[in-house]
């Protein structure tokens, strides 16, 4: 069991950040300060540059010469397995789709599992080492496990964070390619509308055309011989009456050939434009532009220049210089406050304080405190690791979800309520933890 100093340090370390999450949603519930474009760009922000920062930062300090190879490679095989799963539970569910006429009536596809694959693999896969993990792994089994939890947020960082990101890139990229290709079907077909409606309706328009040059011809020998009987001989009055009722006769027969020619109209069949079908982006296009995008994150680069600044820096033995240093420590500070603010004003934002549901909600502390510890627990009981590297690998696969998942969901507009939800989980966390850590004990020591 965690003795109740242990207990204290992690709530000490733990208050300030979910202070800034209350803060975040009093400010936006009660107080009214932000609004939505201003909590956008807060997340923005963090999202751009808060985040890298803080991911050349750890990945920068840490040794790549000295890792915990077992560590590292039960962790590598729990989010494989995991993303392998859910990646083919993907692909069944998409073909059954297919094969049950999972298409909407107004023949556009059924929706694509992947925001499903990334938002359960983020749940399930990626922890909260750093904010909750050191602290409370500290508390547990000693100043050891501060290194070990650093090995695995550089790992998340380099690859699974990567991945992640792909994987939204992908859905962007291949929404926006679908969007385009009904456009021009839709002109297209609107066009071809309009010649085949001439086509049908081109004897009526022209009879309905000759009709009106008929009637023009009458209400023109009308107004001549009205102008022909006044002559300058016959008197005024006379010649009047004449003029108004030449104007009187040419007034019928105009609305006469108006009503004509409108019933005739009336009679043209209404021809639908067909429903555009929708086009689906060659596979190998969408994986291109989302490659391309990708190496335009500052992500990207930030986790793959750490990984070369700390292969050189533990190689050769040299440091940051120190303006640098406190330059990028002024930024990266802001990252976990600003996440979790951030966090705060979204929850602020929705109808109810669980914006996903209790059901969804639920499900995903399954997910989170059941099946991937479960995983974890196998795949290093199948590598041979045994003894507190056994209890630190479990116990860090069953911490809540790590605030830089809510940022990049909420960046992407991807099933952020329920990265959200699974940061407000605290209490539930630390049960999760206690019953790990006693259930292991009796097992396997």
């Amino acid at each position: 069991m965690i003795p109740g100093s242990a207990v204290y340090h992690v709530v000490e370390a733990m208050a300030p950040l979910y202070t800034a999450a209350v803060l975040g949603y009093a400010s936006v519930r009660w107080l009214k300060a932000f609004s939505d474009e201003q909590c956008a760009g807060i997340n923005h922000f963090v999202a751009l540059y808060a985040v890298p920062v803080l991911i050349f930062h750890m990945v920068s300090t840490n040794d790549p010469y000295h890792m915990n190879e077992r560590l590292i490679a039960a962790d590598t095989l729990q989010k494989a397995i995991m993303l392998l799963a859910l990646t083919a539970w993907a692909f069944w569910s998409h073909y059954r789709g297919r094969r049950g006429g999972g298409a909407k009536d107004d023949g556009a596809a059924p929706p694509s599992p992947i925001k499903w694959v990334v938002t359960n693999f983020s749940v399930a896969s990626l922890p909260n080492t750093i904010i909750m993990g050191v602290p409370l792994l500290d508390g547990m089994y000693g100043s050891v496990s501060g290194g070990l939890m650093k090995q695995i947020v550089v790992m998340q960082f380099c690859i699974w964070y990567n991945v992640v990101i792909f994987l939204y890139e992908f859905m962007a990229a291949r929404d926006s390619s679908a969007k385009i290709s009904p456009v021009s079907v839709a002109a297209a077909a609107a066009a071809g509308n309009r010649d085949r409606i001439g086509e049908n309706g081109g004897s009526i328009h022209a009879e309905g055309s000759r009709h009106q040059v008929v009637v023009n011809i009458e209400i023109t020998e009308v107004a001549a011989a009205a102008a022909a009987a006044a002559s300058p001989a016959a008197p005024d009055s006379r010649a009047a009456e004449e003029t108004a009722a030449a104007a009187a006769v040419a007034k019928e027969l105009t609305a006469d050939a108006d009503a004509n020619n409108a019933k005739a109209a009336e009679e043209v069949p209404a021809v639908p434009p067909p429903a555009p079908a929708q086009q689906v982006p060659p596979v190998m296009h969408v994986v291109w532009m989302a490659v391309k995008k990708l190496l335009q994150i500052p992500n990207t680069y930030a986790s793959f220049l750490g990984l070369i600044w700390s292969l050189m820096a533990f190689k050769i033995g040299f440091s940051m210089p120190k303006i640098v240093d406190d330059s990028l420590f002024v930024i990266y500070t802001t990252a976990v406050g600003l996440s979790m603010f951030a966090s705060g004003t979204f929850i602020a934002r929705q109808s109810r304080f669980v914006p996903c549901g209790y059901t969804i909600a639920s499900l995903s502390m399954v997910l989170k405190f059941l099946i991937g510890p479960v995983i974890m627990l196998l795949v290093s009981l199948a590598i041979g690791m045994h003894g507190t590297l056994l209890h630190i690998a479990v116990v860090q696969a069953a911490l809540p979800l790590a605030v830089t998942s809510f940022v990049y969901a909420e960046e992407y507009k991807v099933h952020a309520d329920i990265m959200s939800t699974g940061e407000s989980v605290l209490v539930g966390a630390l049960h999760a933890h206690l019953r790990n850590n006693s259930y292991i004990s009796r097992s396997f020591l």
